[in-house]
């Protein structure tokens, strides 16, 4: 079974990532939106690999080998 695509693009996840990384620094937050924006934090990460992951293997496809 294969995963789906994913619905952001590699720049909207990372910059909604770097909004969740600075609202968690700020503080402030009840632990529930805490853990809350921790979780999505996570799901972004795991988009922003995914799509690392595309590219090196989009690079090592055109790359020629010996």
């Amino acid at each position: 079974m294969t995963t789906p695509e994913p619905t952001q693009t590699y720049e909207q996840a990372r910059e909604e990532l770097a909004d969740v990384v600075r609202r968690l620094e700020a503080g402030g937050l009840t632990l529930e939106e805490s853990l809350g924006l921790w979780e999505r934090g996570e799901q972004l990460a795991e988009t922003c690999q995914h799509w690392l992951d595309r590219a090196r293997e989009r690079l090592a496809a055109a790359t020629p080998t010996d």
